[in-house]
């Protein structure tokens, strides 16, 4: 029988596909490096792990996405660089609670279509009321498809799509790429990371 942390845990699991110990940690007040690997350890009937780099990367299996009623199927990655650093953002962002990943956003008339998938997206219930968060993660694209992606972000803007100027978060590797970014997100209201800066 499984404790109520223990289900929250796992549905962490489902909401972010792939997850570290550090990460768990800070998700649920897991105190210290000990106990975070305690009660990891705890959930091994349900959860599956690959070494990264240096990390070692958790995700649901069969039995654990039973649990928490998953129907989507997670396998090891070579890299699961970007959804670890989405991760990251979403704790040092203090966690939104509207925050959701892989968001489709759209305008289409008989004459014109836009489509776009956030990385993550969510809204902000204080000040500024329900102002749209676009969350972008650039690890190993193409500049030109990140040029692609931002022209369509200011058609939909253009169309009133986000009633508003809503906010693009960018999390990039390097401080050259910081720059590209912000040049091209010109005129936007734009905030770009990077990724050391959410350690």
């Amino acid at each position: 029988m499984l404790t109520e942390r223990q289900e929250r845990i796992l549905l962490s699991s489902k909401k972010f596909d792939y997850l570290t110990v550090k990460q768990f940690q800070c998700l649920h007040d897991l105190k210290s490096d000990r106990n975070a690997y305690r009660v990891i350890n705890q959930l091994e009937p349900y959860l599956n792990h690959f070494i990264d780099g240096d990390r070692k990367v958790f995700y649901l299996n069969k039995k654990g996405r039973e649990v928490v009623d998953s129907n989507k199927i997670r396998r090891k990655l070579t890299s699961a660089t970007h959804y670890l650093v989405r991760n990251d953002l979403y704790i040092h962002l203090g966690k939104p609670r509207t925050w959701q990943n892989e968001v489709r956003m759209k305008y289409e008339t008989s004459k014109e279509k836009i489509i776009v998938v956030a990385d993550a997206h969510y809204t902000t219930k204080a000040y500024p009321h329900n102002k749209h968060h676009l969350i972008e993660i650039d690890n190993t694209q193409k500049m030109q498809k990140n040029k692609i992606k931002i022209e369509k972000y200011r058609r939909l803007i253009e169309k009133g799509v986000f009633k508003g100027m809503p906010k693009l978060i960018w999390v990039t590797t390097t401080p050259y790429r910081q720059e590209t970014l912000k040049e091209l997100c010109d005129g936007l209201d734009v905030m770009v990371y990077l990724t050391t800066d959410l350690k």
